[in-house]
């Protein structure tokens, strides 16, 4: 099934969820949402990007994966949170800056974010 983005209409009436925006799973043939399931504001489908269609293969990119899993296995979470911050502001990786903030909880920093939330 389809992973489609919704987001609010009027963000300064959205709640957290959907003024940041937010995924949903639904059949191919089902009616878009018209309202938030958090708050019940209306949204609207956006367009997002395939993140699948976009791989970065170059040998600094390729690098940085290993060194970043390589400090994960050794439980350095903290170095692996830098180098993956860094690095995905850099590129603009949205799926790399949430693994840094993942990386930063579990070298014990305490911070206000949960995997889904926008990190950019």
């Amino acid at each position: 099934m389809p992973i489609y983005e919704y987001q609010a209409k009027m963000p300064s009436k959205g709640c957290s969820v959907c003024r940041e925006g937010f995924e949903c799973i639904q059949g191919i043939d089902e009616d878009p949402l018209a309202h938030c399931p958090n708050c019940g504001g209306e949204i609207k489908k956006i367009i997002s990007w395939c993140h699948a269609a976009m791989v970065d293969s170059s040998p600094e990119h390729t690098a940085t994966e290993q060194k970043i899993a390589e400090y994960e296995r050794e439980g350095l979470y903290s170095h692996a949170a830098e180098l993956a911050d860094t690095y995905s502001h850099k590129t603009k990786d949205r799926l790399l800056k949430e693994r840094a903030l993942e990386d930063y909880k579990k070298a014990g920093y305490k911070f206000d974010w949960t995997p889904g939330d926008d990190p950019l």
